[in-house]
């Protein structure tokens, strides 16, 4: 028996990871993929595990189980790996924390700034209750986490649960492929080495063959070359930068070291009609692919999915769940317990670096310190990550105003406070360990 539960299972994103496992059946003979949703997402599970049958007859694997849950208990009950891919509040929830943070002239989405924190507030206590559930049910089943943001979601159920949870995302397999493509070389004969936090991390070193052709790539993106994901395009960055960092920021660090640039963007974007925020933008995909995927004869994934972002999303949680079935001990890069791979970081702190995939789970790399530039940002946003955790497992509202002025996207204690009390207002159906607090 290979049991998959899938929490968020009504997600637009379903049909990549269906994909995914059907291409790898050889390595991972799912028996049944248990998709559950909630109650108000009823249509759209419904949809997609329609749509996940078709594609498992058209492979001829009718044999694998498709089952549609509105609670937890039955899903979990029995599996192997729990996938969650779950968005507390939906997107229309996304697109205020983005609106929110613009009123007040700052920069975030679903996991920097404000519209980060409010994710994480939200987010946090509907996780924990999915690993208590895990505890009970699945102990021996590892929770693979692509609920964004990942870094913080993850780090809150390994420290407040018991539950073996390792958090996924593709930014990593992205740049890997990116830079595979500016060498002009195959995937497996470039390696990769990554060290900071999900959404901060850095690539270190990049060999091709045995051989150190950093300096190489650096020289290509300082000639023009960019990567571009997940919506986020690079601006160049200055040669001279680049060659004094010595690494290769990813695409996210536009946020910290190109704000003006990255804020005149998002204000223009959200000032447009027909663009709108980022969270406007997908609720505008995704109506089109769920009209998609009802069609009863459509039985793949659709090319409109890439529009949706998440690519190779599919390909790094299928790595991931068969590292760990098959014992094969993969250098893979995900996020976890750091235990000394960073140094200066706390063993508990969740980190995005390479690491050893076995049937015992992620067992991180020695990377050794940050050079002094990166470990500054790096434990600033670790600050913030880990005040947000206490702030929403005890419904803490001292603790979530210093979350909120230490991350460098607020800045001032103003702004902090007055962005706190609209995060609480508006997401009080959500936030209910906030109901007591001063």
């Amino acid at each position: 028996m290979l049991k998959i539960a899938i929490i968020g299972g009504g997600s637009s994103y379903s049909p990549e990871l269906v994909e995914g496992i059907i291409n790898r059946y050889a390595q991972l003979p799912v028996t049944e993929l248990a998709l559950v949703d909630v109650e108000s997402g009823r249509e759209k599970v419904n949809i997609i595990a329609d749509l996940t049958r078709r594609m498992l007859k058209k492979k001829g694997l009718e044999q694998v189980n498709v089952s549609v849950h509105f609670e937890l208990d039955d899903a979990i009950r029995g599996a192997s790996f729990v996938l969650t891919q779950l968005r507390v509040g939906q997107l229309a929830a996304r697109a205020a924390d983005e609106r929110l943070g613009l009123k007040y002239g700052r920069l975030g989405q679903e996991t920097t700034g404000v519209g980060g924190f409010a994710k994480a507030l939200r987010t946090i206590p509907v996780m924990l209750n999915v690993a208590r559930k895990v505890e009970e049910l699945a102990p021996d089943a590892f929770i693979i986490n692509f609920t964004n943001p990942a870094g913080i979601v993850t780090e809150a159920v390994s420290r407040y649960s018991n539950a073996k949870i390792i958090g996924l995302c593709n930014v990593p397999v992205n740049m890997h492929h990116m830079i595979a493509g500016m060498l002009d070389a195959p995937w497996d004969d470039v390696q990769l080495r990554f060290a900071g936090l999900n959404h901060l991390v850095w690539v270190h070193q990049v060999t091709c063959r045995g051989e150190d052709v950093t300096k190489q790539v650096i020289d290509q993106l300082c000639d023009g070359q960019s990567l571009t994901m997940n919506n986020i395009k690079d601006m160049p960055w200055s040669p001279q930068f680049l060659r004094a960092l010595n690494a290769i920021p990813c695409p996210y660090h536009r946020y910290y070291w190109q704000t003006p640039q990255m804020l005149a963007e998002e204000q223009e974007k959200a000032k447009n009609g027909h663009e709108g925020t980022r969270a406007e933008q997908v609720m505008k995909v995704e109506a089109e692919l769920f009209a998609l995927y009802a069609d009863p004869h459509l039985a793949h994934k659709p090319e409109q999915l890439s529009f949706r972002g998440g690519a190779y999303y599919s390909e790094v949680a299928v790595e991931l769940i068969s590292a760990i079935h098959n014992n094969s001990g993969k250098n893979l890069v995900v996020n976890c317990r750091n235990n000394g791979s960073i140094h200066g970081l706390p063993d508990d702190a969740v980190v995005e670096v390479n690491c050893l995939v076995d049937a015992q789970g992620a067992h991180p790399l020695v990377f050794g310190k940050l050079p002094p530039l990166m470990n500054g940002l790096t434990q600033q946003i670790k600050a913030f990550e880990r005040l947000t955790i206490e702030a929403a497992v005890h419904g803490d509202r001292n603790q979530a105003l210093l979350a909120l002025l230490g991350n460098p996207l607020v800045g001032d204690v103003a702004t902090a406070e007055a962005l706190l009390d609209e995060v609480l207002t508006l997401n009080k159906p959500w936030l209910p360990q906030f109901s007591s607090a001063r």
